[in-house]
Formats: C-alpha cells, sequence, structure tokens
C-alpha cells in the first residue's frame, strides 16, 4: 500500500506534466521542401534568416544550418555532408545536402530596396 507521501509525490509530478509548455513552431518563412529523399516538395519547412545564416527547420523537429553567399553557393554549417545548389529562377536556388532539398530565395522577403 501506497503511504501519503507517495501519493503527494506522484500528485505533484502528474501536476508538473501538465503545466508543460507545448513547443512553439519555429518563427520565419515557410518553404518548400523534400526531406528524407522525398520525391515531391510540399510547404513543409521554415527558414529563420540571420544575415547570410539559415536556419532550416524541419516538420519532425529536425534542422540545417547553411551559409548562404550572394551567388547563390550554400555551405553546410552542421554534420559531415557537403552542400550543393542550383539556380532555379527569380531568385531561387535549389539547395541539397544528403537526402533533403530545399527551395530558398536567396534574399529575405522584403529586403529588396524600394524606389
Amino acid at each position: 500500500m501506497l503511504s501519503l507521501s507517495k501519493h503527494v509525490r506522484w500528485a505533484g509530478l502528474l501536476m508538473l506534466a501538465g503545466c508543460a509548455k507545448p513547443v512553439a513552431e519555429p518563427k520565419g518563412e515557410t518553404i518548400a521542401c523534400a526531406i528524407d529523399g522525398a520525391a515531391n516538395f510540399a510547404d513543409g519547412c521554415t527558414v529563420e534568416r540571420k544575415g547570410t545564416r539559415l536556419v532550416v527547420h524541419h516538420p519532425d523537429g529536425g534542422f540545417r544550418q547553411f551559409e548562404i553567399s550572394s551567388d547563390g553557393a550554400v555551405t553546410a554549417l552542421d554534420g559531415a555532408d557537403t552542400a550543393q545548389s542550383i539556380a532555379i529562377a527569380n531568385g531561387m536556388i535549389e539547395a541539397q545536402i544528403g537526402g533533403d532539398r530545399y527551395r530558398l530565395n536567396l534574399e529575405a522577403p522584403g529586403s529588396a530596396a524600394k524606389p
């Protein structure tokens, strides 16, 4: 039989578990991505921009970090895989690393000079 102190401990643990905050969705622009070798792109990834550095968040919680030069060259900032990129059109590139592919704007939305 459980003693009163054990009941109090269990009640405290259950209360703490109920107070856990859900993990927040990453903030940033949504982009098309094809993760883990997927054949088709879907708008499921989110990009955080910090200057020329990008953090691409996957829908499953994974992420990749890149440095992108003004000419569209992509450098992976984490892991052992080498990133590659090709120009698509209208300032867009397709970056590939491992089995993951991303469609990225070279410039952040709203960052173009306005007349």
